[in-house]
């Protein structure tokens, strides 16, 4: 501060932030001791303060209201004190949970025809029965054309959901043995599968056309051998292609 001739002059400014002439840049503060001292993080801001404690101590001086320091002293403790504060390290933050999402309240409906709609047009525990497999088991395709399309655990017993019915054998409808015999006489004619349980079941991919040794292909009937043999001898006498035969004059009884 030897430029510095008058403290009159130097009251008058609000900080002392005068350049220095050999370095613009910089003030005369910062060739402090106690601010050669710092990190160069802080020297600015310490700057400042001195500045203004600079600048209050004038106004002191210049109005002789402490000769003995007593209010230099009170400015330099001042400063020290800033300058801790500044050096402290940042305080640890603390890591918080995350605060629960604030959900809005929403429309909630109730009530008997809601609760019935809802019955109405939600999944049935067939389809739910349907959309659950069983771990580790091969499934079967429905239809046998589809993979991977199956019923799920809708065929699978003891599944607790669904309960299959029960078929009680005295409601089931009885079929006549004459019946049977004509369904199955169709069946085979069609290369169906008969109803007749006692029979075995004939493939769709039979045929009638026989190899023989003597004529090679050969047509065969295959219900000639279930014709009715009484129904045979009784078109003797109500067929169509039938003709007149001869009585025998015997057989005809003389009248009196």
């Amino acid at each position: 501060m030897e430029h510095l001739r008058q403290i009159q002059f130097l009251k008058q400014h609000p900080t002392l932030r005068i350049l220095d002439q050999h370095h613009p840049q910089k003030t005369h503060q910062i060739h402090l001791r106690l601010l050669k001292m710092l990190n160069r993080d802080l020297r600015v801001k310490v700057a400042r303060l001195v500045s203004c404690k600079v600048t209050l101590a004038a106004r002191v001086d210049s109005f002789h209201e402490s000769p003995q320091g007593q209010q230099g002293k009170i400015l330099l403790s001042d400063i020290e004190r800033r300058i801790e504060k500044l050096e402290e390290p940042p305080p640890v933050k603390a890591v918080k949970p995350l605060l629960p999402p604030i959900d809005p309240g929403r429309k909630k409906r109730g009530g008997r025809r809601h609760r019935k709609m809802k019955e109405r047009l939600g999944m049935t525990e067939l389809r739910k029965g349907a959309n659950k497999t069983p771990f580790g088991e091969i499934e079967e395709d429905a239809y046998q054309d589809a993979v991977g399309f199956s019923t799920g655990m809708l065929g699978k017993s003891g599944s607790g959901k669904v309960r299959a019915a029960q078929v009680d054998s005295k409601t089931n409808a009885k079929i006549s043995q004459k019946l049977q015999k004509t369904l199955q006489r169709q069946n085979n004619a069609y290369g169906g599968t008969t109803t007749v349980h006692n029979r075995k079941q004939i493939s769709g991919t039979a045929s009638s056309v026989a190899f023989t040794p003597l004529q090679g292909l050969e047509i065969v009937n295959p219900n000639a051998a279930d014709k009715d043999k009484t129904g045979i001898e009784s078109q003797k006498y109500f067929s169509n292609t039938f003709g007149f035969t001869k009585i025998s004059p015997s057989v005809i009884p003389k009248t009196t």
